[in-house]
């Protein structure tokens, strides 16, 4: 019965770091709101992607330092 605590905590962090590694799936006014812009296929250099526009674009934005 002890193990059964670290187990669950064990579970939940796996969980919890799982679900951070997915692009958000949106629409393109999803993307636009966020400050970005759909781009076929690919990001150009220098710009990151922070979600999906669509099953083939990505939305893409530029990272100001």
């Amino acid at each position: 019965m002890r193990i059964l605590p670290l187990l669950s905590a064990l579970l939940l962090l796996v969980l919890q770091g799982a679900a951070g590694l997915s692009l958000a799936r949106g629409s393109p006014q999803d993307c636009e709101r966020r400050g970005g812009f759909c781009s076929p296929r690919s990001c150009p250099p220098g710009i990151g992607r922070i979600g999906l526009c669509s099953e083939h674009d990505f939305c893409c934005r530029r990272w100001y330092p």
